[in-house]
């Protein structure tokens, strides 16, 4: 068979969705698997050992890039589609490819464009990984035990050496990431003026190189982090593509970082995480893989899952930088 799998919109979804890629390759060790992705995500399966290719989709906000996407789909002629996607016009895509057998959640009222729907099961204290999981288990296939090992080609470890070469940073020299932004909104990122004082901490403390990273969106954070700084960062913020930041992150000793993609990334490169959760559930989407530390504070109103905090911010604010700085000598040791 030839199958398409529909992957999640976003980089910490479909880092979480690569333990049930691992499965379905496993229920069909002969068939042909490929990722249909958008743009922004479709790096993370690069280099995936049983992937057949990639299609890059477009965002559907107009009829010709919903007719451009319909094509690249209907032209590889696929046996079936496994959706990952929650959305009515994935699934409307699918059948509109003409993909025969279409799978996947039944929600936002989608259930007459698949050929076989189950229900899903809204646990939020149950890890995301699993919410695709029970997808194929529902759907009669095999699951195996969640692993996710990320890939960095030979040629991306040896960029990032360079790089590192190239800032004089000495081999053996500790390296600590910084990941102060969340694609979500601002009601998950912790204070650009205490990611300042915690890097000055690890500078001072542990003599440590700080890597700062972040997307273009992210720069005007960035640049705010840099005027409270008492001291100069690596910043890469709007500097790396995705597997770029990948291979970066793969050099680091130790990760800080809000509940953001990056910091799926990161656990799943098996790089230390100290994961900072505020309006969110650590348990639902926290870090997966050990070793990570997650610190939560359980606010009254938390998790509330907003994109901008409506109140004083106390979940994120009661975190204070010494607290940070301690767990993460935890990890260190």
């Amino acid at each position: 068979m030839k199958i398409v799998v529909r992957v999640p919109n976003w980089i910490g979804d479909s880092i979480m969705c690569l333990p049930s890629l691992n499965s379905i390759m496993k229920n069909f060790p002969d068939s042909q698997i490929w990722i249909a992705a958008r743009n922004w995500v479709k790096e993370i399966f690069y280099n995936l050992d049983f992937s057949n290719g990639v299609i890059t989709l477009l965002k559907e906000n107009s009829f010709n890039h919903f007719y451009r996407n319909i094509n690249e789909l209907k032209k590889e002629k696929f046996d079936l589609g496994i959706l990952f996607t929650n959305s009515f016009a994935s699934a409307l895509l699918f059948y509109l490819a003409r993909i025969s057998q279409r799978w996947g959640y039944a929600k936002e009222g989608r259930s007459i464009f698949l050929s076989k729907a189950v229900a899903p099961k809204n646990n939020l204290m149950k890890h995301q990984i699993y919410y695709y999981l029970d997808l194929l288990k529902d759907l009669g296939l095999k699951v195996e035990k969640p692993e996710i090992h990320l890939k960095i080609s030979t040629e991306e470890n040896v960029w990032a050496e360079k790089v590192l070469k190239q800032l004089n940073i000495k081999e053996k020299s500790f390296i600590i990431g910084i990941n102060p932004g969340a694609y979500y909104g601002p009601s998950k990122r912790w204070s650009a003026e205490k990611f300042a004082d915690l890097v000055y901490k690890y500078r001072s403390e542990l003599n440590s190189n700080v890597f700062l990273f972040g997307s273009k969106n992210e720069i005007s954070l960035s640049e705010e982090i840099l005027s409270y700084s008492k001291i100069p960062l690596f910043n890469f913020t709007g500097k790396t593509n995705l597997r770029q930041l990948m291979a970066l992150i793969s050099k680091c000793d130790l990760f800080i970082t809000n509940d953001s993609g990056p910091m799926h990334i990161a656990n799943a490169l098996r790089i230390p995480v100290i994961a900072i959760f505020g309006p969110t559930e650590p348990s639902h989407t926290g870090p997966f893989f050990p070793p990570n530390i997650v610190i939560h504070k359980k606010v009254p109103c938390a998790p509330c899952n907003y994109r901008i905090c409506p109140s004083d911010h106390k979940c994120m604010r009661d975190i204070q930088v010494d607290e940070v700085f301690e767990k993460s000598l935890e990890l260190l040791r």
